[in-house]
């Protein structure tokens, strides 16, 4: 990252366009508390993340951030409901209402009858499906989504999309990273990255997240 300054409004649907290496997936794990930016401020609804400790991140993570990665990052010795609670008991949740949201989120993604499944056994858009609920178990500030549809075939790819446009209508936050064009027509803004810049920035106002860092090469 080299000055990239970026603001999103609460509620908006925005999409991360660039080139291999401009800083996209770093620009995510900076808002995440991933990594740490050598200079400049990154806020999510107005709680500052400069300067904090890594058990400060965490708490700010399980509070703030969902997360969809492309290659899923399930746990497999877990079932699809497991996954999926996991989340909110470490962050506080007690396990019976943990498990009611579990249950209500795949029913919403279409897998309510998987939830005693292992992950290993769902195709990949189902899979994917199960990221985005468990990323979605604590009623995230922000989502998070780093290239969610690049092991999907089209049909998975599009099935996720869709997803994203009901929480975004519902009101979600969404940043999602991606390469494909199609993808990010998806998003009801777009944002082009190159060289670690944003070069290409649209609308201003009340942020949800707002980053203006600098990260050294990692």
């Amino acid at each position: 990252m080299r000055g990239a300054d970026l603001e999103v409004r609460r509620g908006e649907f925005v999409a991360v366009m660039g080139p291999s290496g401009c800083g996209k997936s770093t620009l995510l794990n900076l808002i995440a508390g991933l990594d740490v930016a050598d200079e400049g401020d990154i806020s999510i609804d107005g709680v500052l993340l400069t300067g904090m400790s890594e058990d400060d991140l965490a708490r700010m993570r399980r509070q703030h951030i969902g997360m969809v990665f492309q290659f899923f990052n399930l746990l497999e010795g877990m079932t699809a409901l497991e996954n999926v609670v996991m989340p909110a008991v470490v962050a506080g949740t007690k396990r019976k209402a943990a498990e009611t949201r579990a249950r209500d989120l795949l029913d919403l993604l279409g897998l309510g009858d998987k939830a005693k499944a292992a992950p290993v056994t769902l195709s990949g858009g189902q899979r994917q499906r199960l990221a985005i609920a468990r990323a979605l178990a604590n009623e995230p500030t922000v989502l998070l989504a780093d290239e969610p549809t690049g092991a999907l075939d089209s049909e998975g790819g599009e099935e996720v999309l869709e997803l994203f446009r009901r929480f975004h209508a519902a009101g979600q936050t969404i940043l999602m990273v991606t390469h494909d064009q199609p993808v990010a027509d998806a998003a009801e803004r777009i944002v082009r990255m190159r060289d670690g810049r944003v070069v290409d920035d649209g609308l201003v106002g009340a942020a949800a997240t707002r980053v203006d860092a600098a990260a050294g090469d990692r």
